[in-house]
């Protein structure tokens, strides 16, 4: 059995795609997944399977929630070791910073660096990113509602072909604390 966390892009925000946790709960229960927990109402839940692989279970849940609720919602699943990996590997001294500086963007597949070319990191300083493993880490000072370079980093141009989806520093180390197996 392996613990995973699945990343709902774009839900509970505006009015728009509402999906109560106890529903995303009880779906997910629904597919045979064991200890599902969601956590805050922005799209993050973790459970335990040993059926299929991530992007299998993403597609699987994507295609569930579209079904049951009538709109699409992309996702990601990623397994603790990942995510642990992830965490470990901030290029910016995330102990320093503010949980609101500090986000990852994860991404569906690989991404180069030739994706973010067109972005001119010098007019964007201080606020800076760094590509990681199928995700980009931001520094955004003023926090992701003020970041120009994070709104760069959105545009439907360089996120094409991928599924992007972002969360603060403490979504990203609750979402390592979660998947982690139980001693």
């Amino acid at each position: 059995m392996t613990t995973y966390a699945a990343l709902l892009r774009g839900i509970n925000v505006g009015g728009s795609k509402k999906l109560p946790m106890a529903d995303l709960r009880a779906l997910m229960t629904g597919l045979g997944h064991d200890g599902v927990r969601t956590h805050l109402q922005s799209g993050q839940a973790v459970f335990t399977t040993d059926r299929g692989d991530e992007e299998f279970l993403a597609a699987e849940l994507a295609r569930t929630i579209e079904e049951r609720f009538g709109f699409p919602v992309d996702v990601i699943v990623r397994d603790h070791t990942y995510l642990r990996a992830v965490a470990e590997a901030c290029p910016f001294p995330a102990a320093e910073l503010e949980a609101k500086q500090l986000h990852v963007t994860y991404f569906s597949a690989p991404v180069t660096a030739e994706r973010f070319a067109e972005i001119d990191s010098a007019v964007h300083l201080p606020e800076e990113f760094r590509l990681g493993d199928r995700c980009l880490y931001l520094y955004a000072p003023d926090g992701l509602g003020r970041s120009k370079l994070g709104e760069a980093l959105s545009r439907p141009r360089i996120t094409k072909g991928v599924i992007a989806t972002s969360r603060n520093w403490n979504t990203v180390l609750k979402l390592v604390e979660l998947t982690a197996p139980e001693a």
